[in-house]
């Protein structure tokens, strides 16, 4: 696990391994309640990556999962993407600034995420 601090607070938990199990365990701290998407992604993933012979859907499964883990343990960047997300669900303004904050914010978590 490596940490790396964005506030004087630090994150949550240092950011997990890359495997199922690791990232499992970082949700489970963070927000136990998205277990279930977790477990039910990984469900398919494995289903998906048998059925095709390939390793694209469990890499899937890391990258989303390991990006979802890098924003929420910060609870900051998760309260701001989370905002944002209204503001383009809502349609009442135009969404442009708040998709290019979600795109930095997604990239600055796949970058901690050494992904």
């Amino acid at each position: 696990m490596s940490a790396q601090s964005d506030s004087p607070y630090g994150p949550l938990l240092p950011m997990p391994e890359l495997t199922p199990d690791a990232l499992r365990a970082a949700v489970a701290r963070i927000t136990p309640s998205r277990i279930p998407a977790l477990t039910q992604h990984l469900f398919e993933a494995t289903t998906n990556a048998q059925q095709t012979q390939s390793l694209a859907p469990l890499r899937a499964f890391v990258h989303s999962w390991a990006v979802f883990v890098a924003i929420e343990r910060h609870p900051e960047r998760a309260a701001r993407l989370h905002h944002l997300e209204r503001i383009v669900a809502d349609g009442e303004q135009d969404p442009s600034d708040a998709i290019a904050e979600i795109r930095r914010i997604r990239e600055a978590a796949e970058a901690e995420a050494q992904l």
